[in-house]
């Protein structure tokens, strides 16, 4: 029989619903408890990285709140709209012939229904630079939380 929580079955439907788009999918690397509760899960800062899905040796990091308590256990509560971005350059960044200014790399719900944080690649042409920009959206109205992350495209190992 299978289990999923509330709370993995609407990032479940989310994470299917994005790899048909095209977007990555992320790893934990891991979780540190912020506050202790009682009863239910605890409140925690969790890592994540994935890699840019069309820009081979990219990789970016995504720290964010994630609620505890027993509605954040059981996926019910809102996440806090605080998180950070790092992205970097692991290898030789070969660029595609047909590189679009802006697309969405990466998107994780951060409630049941109404709220994500969507990772967005922009291409600064003249800088020669991969921008990724995290922001934190509502479908209802748009929230101002995000962070920035670039990668210069350089030459690598010489």
């Amino acid at each position: 029989m299978l289990k999923i929580s509330l709370k993995h079955s609407g990032r479940l439907c989310c994470g299917l619903l994005l790899m048909l788009a095209g977007a990555a999918r992320a790893d934990e690397v891991g979780c540190v408890t912020t506050a202790w509760k009682l009863i239910g899960a605890n409140h925690k800062v969790c890592v994540d990285a994935f890699e840019d899905p069309k820009i081979p040796n990219v990789i970016c990091h995504i720290s964010q709140a994630r609620s505890g308590g027993i509605s954040g256990g059981l996926g019910l509560s809102e996440d806090p709209s605080e998180f950070s971005l790092a992205c970097r350059q692991t290898g030789p960044i070969t660029l595609p012939a047909k590189l679009s200014t802006e697309e969405t790399v990466f998107s994780e719900s951060t409630s049941l229904f109404f709220k994500s944080t969507n990772i967005t690649r922009l291409w600064d042409a003249k800088h020669n630079t991969l921008v990724y920009l995290a922001i934190s959206r509502k479908v209802i109205e748009g929230a101002p939380a995000n962070s920035v992350s670039t990668v210069p495209v350089m030459p690598w190992g010489k």
